[in-house]
């Protein structure tokens, strides 16, 4: 896992050639309070629409939000969903040139109407699909080969996803993967719920459920079955197909690899979650195990990655692409669950951005936190209560021993982190060595800086970095009598030593790094 996250901390741009099924999503939302006087039905009034990429264009998101630079090769409609879906993809940045009309076929369209009861989450009632599902025509696979072979040229990866429309026919899955094994580009397949796939031999891995698996297959489990019962479903395609990995989907169980080499089939386990809506789960994983081999990541961690990644997508409503840094943010919450939230430098960085991605704010405070009371307490919330994402900073033993003497401190850093973790208004901790948190608060940019009142603003490190940028810098009057000098004293321990001014200065003035 520490390969991972340092894999995730070099994470790089790159280029994603994305073949298949590309739809267009349209949801009608509205109120369905009441059944219909003619039948038992319910009736939905229309309150707004939207219109979404979907299929192989929901892939192509993804892979944006990853960072990828993303071409798009489908086939489309020369009607106006075809123009809505290729002028929405180049929008959001995807290269739609490769996309080729055809004026035979609809522009493949899933119109899903939504009902929100008494004021509840939305719900799915019914869809109408709009598709065209038979091979394309001659011409059109040259338009489509033409385009591809464009296409190829500096991919890092090539991603197929087959819906079963028509497009990922025998010929062009099998040019498809000749030509990008020619130049050393991996295929990964997300392949339809068909029973021959035959059409997929030769790509570098395949992605199916554990239905599609086992229908590809013939291998017959049932719902009890355990993830080690899968391994033999994992083990037929990856032989049968001569795959580099076959990555088996197991929903709350997990993800089965069964790699080339001889290696034993491994379950990846999800973690417990709410799971809210399916959709997209299965396009999410593809582009997670595309963004990872494009970046060098073994299958096993490129499967812990797509598996986060996917757990994340399950949580929210309709396809959302998920940022690669919130993915990041996920790795990392489950890496440290061990450590409670305790982050270094670099890893507060990933969450904080990834809170920032969501239009959350992001508050930073700091202090040495030693003897935790209530005078600590009301300060932290009430920084939380500035905005969203509170990371508190706290000294490391040598420096508070430098500024308050060798008494102090009195719990060493660690115990202090863990104390503060406890806190729900904490939602990361950062230990650093420096006299101030100036690079810290470089490093974060946080949109709300918090302080105690009993500090002027030329004594708050970091005060004038933060208002450079329009940053908040906040000053929380104290509790009177509240303090870890004043609690000891109390207890008859000795009193902290007098610092001199210069060490007060170097502690505590706003300095740039």
């Amino acid at each position: 896992m520490s390969e991972l996250l340092s894999k995730l901390g070099a994470w790089r741009g790159f280029t994603a050639v994305v073949v298949g099924d590309y739809m267009l999503d349209e949801l009608v939302f509205g109120n369905a309070d009441r059944l219909s006087p003619e039948a038992p039905v319910p009736v939905l009034h229309v309150q707004r629409e939207e219109h979404r990429p979907g299929g192989a264009a929901n892939v192509s998101l993804n892979l944006i939000a990853m960072r990828g630079a993303v071409r798009a090769i489908g086939v489309i409609g020369a009607d106006a969903a075809g123009e809505r879906l290729r002028s929405q993809l180049s929008a959001a940045g995807v290269d739609a040139s490769g996309l080729v009309a055809d004026g035979a076929r609809p522009t493949t369209r899933k119109r899903s109407l939504i009902g929100l009861a008494q004021h509840r989450h939305p719900q799915k009632m019914f869809r109408e699909d709009h598709e065209s599902r038979e091979p394309l025509s001659s011409a059109i696979e040259e338009s489509l080969m033409a385009a591809l072979e464009r296409a190829l040229g500096g991919a890092d990866v090539v991603c197929l996803e087959d819906y079963n429309k028509g497009v990922c026919t025998a010929r062009v899955c099998g040019r498809v993967i000749e030509l990008a094994r020619q130049r050393g580009i991996e295929v990964l397949v997300d392949p339809a719920a068909i029973k021959d796939y035959s059409k997929y031999r030769g790509a570098a891995a395949i992605t199916p459920n554990r239905t599609e698996a086992m229908l590809a297959t013939g291998l017959k489990l049932d719902d009890g079955a355990v993830p080690g019962d899968y391994h033999q479903v994992g083990v037929a395609l990856r032989h049968q197909l001569d795959l580099d990995a076959a990555v088996v989907t197991l929903d709350r169980l997990g993800i089965l690899l069964c790699e080339r080499g001889g290696a034993e089939p491994v379950v990846v386990p999800t973690v417990a979650r709410e799971v809210y809506d399916v959709s997209g789960a299965g396009d999410m994983v593809l582009a997670a195990l595309a963004g990872s081999r494009a970046n060098k990541i073994d299958w096993h961690d490129a499967c812990v990655l797509a598996n986060a990644a996917a757990g994340l997508e399950v949580q929210v409503f309709g396809v959302v692409p998920i940022p690669i840094e919130r993915i990041h943010a996920e790795v990392l919450r489950r890496v440290g669950s061990a450590r409670g939230k305790l982050r270094s430098l670099s890893e507060a960085v990933v969450e904080a951005e990834a809170a920032r991605r969501e239009q959350r704010k992001i508050v930073f405070t700091n202090g040495c936190f030693d003897l935790l009371h209530s005078g600590h307490v009301w300060l932290l919330e009430t920084a939380r209560s500035h905005g969203d994402y509170l990371i508190v900073g706290i000294n490391t033993d040598a420096r508070v021993r430098e500024y308050k003497g060798n008494t102090r401190p009195i719990m060493p850093e660690l115990e202090r982190a863990t104390m503060l973790s406890a806190l729900s208004c904490v939602d990361a901790v950062v230990v650093f060595d420096e006299e101030t948190p100036i690079r810290v608060i470089q490093e974060l940019r946080p949109d709300v800086l918090v302080k105690g009142g009993e500090y002027s603003l030329d004594e708050i490190p970091g005060a004038t970095f933060v208002q450079s940028y329009g940053g908040r810098v906040v000053q929380v009057e104290m509790k009177p009598g509240l303090s870890t000098t004043s609690i000891l004293r109390r207890l008859g321990a000795p009193a902290d030593k007098t610092s001199t001014s210069d060490v007060v200065a170097r502690f505590t003035h706003d300095r740039r790094a």
